[in-house]
């Protein structure tokens, strides 16, 4: 089943875009890493899937490199060459892989893209070091370039909310399934948009800051991406709990088992079953039963409506503004590469 049957029907091939943003961005990129300690250095570059513990050379996939992607296209579409936005696209790149070190620690993740994780491989207080490190070049990285102090700015928002995002996300495992304490669906809607669209949105607006774009356009980016990131976590949620392990390398009701607090478990929890499926996610015994309920109850609909409404609203706000048109158009080829996934 095709999670957008409706969803932006670009000729673009969206797989050569983010090939081509990749090799403008990746020497950048390695040059940054290579400036740090070199044991970080090695950290770094294995978290980028670039080598194996001790540093030999390995093909491991880093990752689909959907924000340098969007910081080159958000200067392309401002009519400026992609290069300008290397900076941007090299900072973003930094700041992902610094939360995502970070975040596996947090949540106790072991394996990552099939391998074991940073804080797994080299233990955990390097890989803190190793976060701070990327972060720390992160800004380094923006504040030399042009509009070095406006782009820093725009950074420092998105990290504010990646941050915002994640307390919201580590405090929903504390709070109960029930009761006036439990997790709302607006308030996990807040959370994506801090903690996944909030550094998507910012890639976007940096490109087209550093390739001369007017506010109204730095907005109007900053916008799309936010969106395009809750519409990617709505899709994430679905695959978490229905995606076939070929696919997203995670056994089926992967979330389930892990309890999470998905949108679409939340969603079921405001329908007249959420008594029952309360028993069921307290006991997680049965994570196919509860799964079949989430989707009785409406919470993979309503997940499927809400993605498809933030998909309308990345299209909304790239037509806000003009845009150069072959930029444009991989930009909604992006968009749909990215929430068009299998279930």
């Amino acid at each position: 089943m095709t999670v957008f049957p409706s969803a932006v029907q670009a000729p673009t091939d969206a797989r050569q875009v983010l090939e081509r943003c990749r090799a403008l961005v990746l020497p950048a990129l390695r040059e940054a890493v290579g400036r740090t300690h070199p044991w970080v250095g090695e950290m770094a570059a294995y978290s980028f899937g670039w080598c194996e513990v001790g540093g030999a050379p390995t093909a491991v996939s880093g990752g689909k490199g959907v924000r340098q992607a969007l910081a080159v296209l958000g200067a392309e579409a401002a009519g400026a060459p992609g290069r300008v936005a290397v900076p941007g696209a090299v900072a973003v790149e930094l700041v992902h892989a610094f939360s995502l070190l970070h975040d596996d620690i947090m949540d106790g993740d072991a394996s990552r893209r099939r391998r074991p994780t940073v804080w797994k491989a080299y233990g955990t207080g390097p890989a803190v070091l190793a976060g701070d490190a990327l972060f720390a070049l992160a800004v380094e990285t923006l504040a030399v370039a042009p509009a070095g102090p406006q782009a820093v700015r725009l950074l420092s928002v998105a990290l504010q909310d990646l941050v915002r995002g994640q307390a919201d996300d580590l405090l929903f495992a504390t709070r109960p399934w029930a009761g006036p304490e439990r997790v709302r669906p607006d308030e996990y809607r807040t959370m994506a948009e801090h903690k996944t669209g909030a550094l998507l949105g910012c890639a976007a607006a940096l490109g087209a800051l550093l390739g001369g774009a007017p506010p109204a356009a730095v907005s109007a980016l900053d916008r799309a991406g936010r969106h395009l990131g809750i519409a990617f976590q709505m899709v994430d949620d679905l695959l978490g709990i229905w995606g076939d392990p070929a696919v997203t390398g995670k056994p089926v009701y992967g979330d389930l088992r892990e309890r999470k607090k998905t949108f679409p478990v939340l969603a079921a929890l405001d329908s007249p079953a959420a008594g029952r499926l309360c028993a069921l996610l307290e006991s997680a015994t049965d994570p196919g039963e509860a799964a079949a309920l989430i989707e009785e109850s409406g919470g993979r609909s309503a997940a499927l409506a809400e993605a498809r409404r933030h998909v309308t609203a990345v299209q909304a706000a790239l037509a806000e503004v003009p845009l150069e048109a072959r930029a444009a158009e991989e930009l909604r080829a992006l968009l749909d590469f990215v929430v068009r996934r299998d279930l």
